[in-house]
């Protein structure tokens, strides 16, 4: 008697010949914020926020060249009060002084309508506006503050991004989304309500902003959760039922490795899935560490997933018993380092697509010619009873063996020449 649940094996032919999912963008409107345009067909941008107290211009400022350096393409910045409203044009100001035309984002809570109100020159060197729908006001005073914010935008010509937070969200929408689903036959579970009532204050908001005069062009929305299934379900949610520009961010993400796998999982599976158009990673920062890591892990994931390149890889192996001394790692974080350290000299000098080489430094025989093969430039080094030698691959094939102890400077000294010869833009 046949088993049905049994696994039937596809032949090659069948697995050739199957289709693949396709992932296409979530196409949206597209939206120009300052000097760069989202959504549409544009790569995705990677937004930070600065921890500076706004009001201190100096600080606000060299926390933004900092993210700006590190490849931030959107800034956003706190505007809570009349000090940092009124510092807001200064620090516009002194960046686009110091040649960084990188667009400002100014986040409101409360009392925005009343700051871009009284600060026009405020309003006019923001270059996008983030609205809470959830604490612009309360019952009839909320949509006069929430037009009120919509129409400086219209009065400047300036994009908004209304950005719902599931911890300040509305209780009146949410109380409504849990009444309802009482009446239901079948009600969801609780976590559901909250991402439908969240879902449903950003395209309600927006709407109401297309009523008031702003296009649909000019809005971004986002819907931010601190749980990773959460927040997947509320940007699939918005996706399937708008097609605004969309920022993808998971909110309070928590510190070190957990923030970054967290965000790392979530935006991953919306990217991959053609949902998102900025992105955001949210991570407590160490102390002492750079604001501009938020930055590297979004460009890392990016990179990872196949939609942006920023630097050159360098694939490398974990290690095991096969392989005999630590050098292969010492190889991988020299290599990682010099990139990092190059990278800016050879963009000044006009190399084009730098970003796209590969580099493999393996640490035995087992997979490191084959990992070698695969990459631009490819070296596997000796491991547990192997032959002291290093042979180096180049696009494939064999370039030459490294023996002896300056093995790292006779590597760089090949990739070097390979870039050189590959990547250097001929001078007209």
């Amino acid at each position: 008697m046949e088993n049905k649940d049994s696994l039937v094996v596809p032949s090659v032919s069948e697995l050739l010949n199957a289709k693949w999912d396709n992932y296409k963008h979530h196409k949206t409107h597209e939206v120009q914020i300052g000097n760069i345009q989202i959504g549409g067909n544009n790569p995705v941008a990677i937004q930070s926020m600065t921890n500076t107290d706004t009001s201190d211009v100096e600080a606000t400022v060299g926390q933004i060249l900092e993210l700006a350096d590190a490849g931030s393409e959107l800034v956003r910045m706190t505007v809570n009060n009349e000090e940092a409203a009124q510092s807001t044009p200064r620090i516009k100001e002194i960046l686009i002084r110091k040649g960084y035309n990188i667009p400002i984002v100014g986040d409101f809570h409360y009392n925005g309508h009343i700051l871009l109100s009284k600060y026009p020159d405020c309003a006019i060197a923001l270059d996008k506006y983030r609205i809470n729908p959830g604490n612009v006001g309360a019952g009839k005073s909320r949509d006069a503050n929430f037009e009120a914010i919509i129409q400086v935008a219209l009065k400047n010509n300036k994009p908004v991004r209304i950005g719902v937070n599931w911890g300040s969200l509305d209780r009146q929408m949410l109380q409504q989304a849990m009444e309802e689903n009482a009446k239901k036959t079948n009600p969801l579970p609780s976590n559901q309500v909250t991402i439908t009532a969240v879902v449903l204050s950003a395209i309600q908001s927006a709407k109401l902003a297309e009523e008031y005069g702003m296009p649909a062009n000019r809005i971004v929305l986002s819907t931010k959760m601190s749980y990773v299934p959460d927040m997947v379900l509320a940007y699939k949610l918005l996706a399937t039922h708008s097609n605004y520009a969309i920022h993808l961010g998971l909110t309070e993400a928590g510190l070190g490795n957990k923030g970054i796998v967290a965000s790392t999982a979530a935006l991953s599976y919306l990217l991959l899935n053609g949902i998102g158009n900025t992105i955001r990673v949210s991570i407590t920062p160490r102390p002492g560490r750079p604001r501009s890591d938020e930055v590297e892990i979004c460009q890392q994931i990016l990179q990872a997933i196949d939609i942006r390149r920023f630097k050159p890889s360098v694939t490398s192996c974990p290690g095991c018993g096969r392989t005999t001394s630590t050098v292969f790692q010492e190889m991988t974080q020299e290599m990682d380092d010099y990139f990092n350290k190059r990278l800016p000299e050879w963009k000044q000098i006009g190399y084009k697509g730098i970003e796209n080489l590969h580099i493999a430094v393996m640490g035995c025989v087992v997979n490191g010619p084959g990992e070698s093969k695969n990459a631009n430039i490819g070296i596997s080094l000796p491991g547990n009873g192997e032959n002291p030698r290093s042979p180096v691959y180049i696009d494939g094939k064999l370039h030459r063996v490294l023996e002896g102890e300056r093995i790292m400077d006779h590597f760089k000294k090949i990739v070097d020449d390979y870039v050189n010869t590959n990547f250097k833009t001929p001078k007209i």
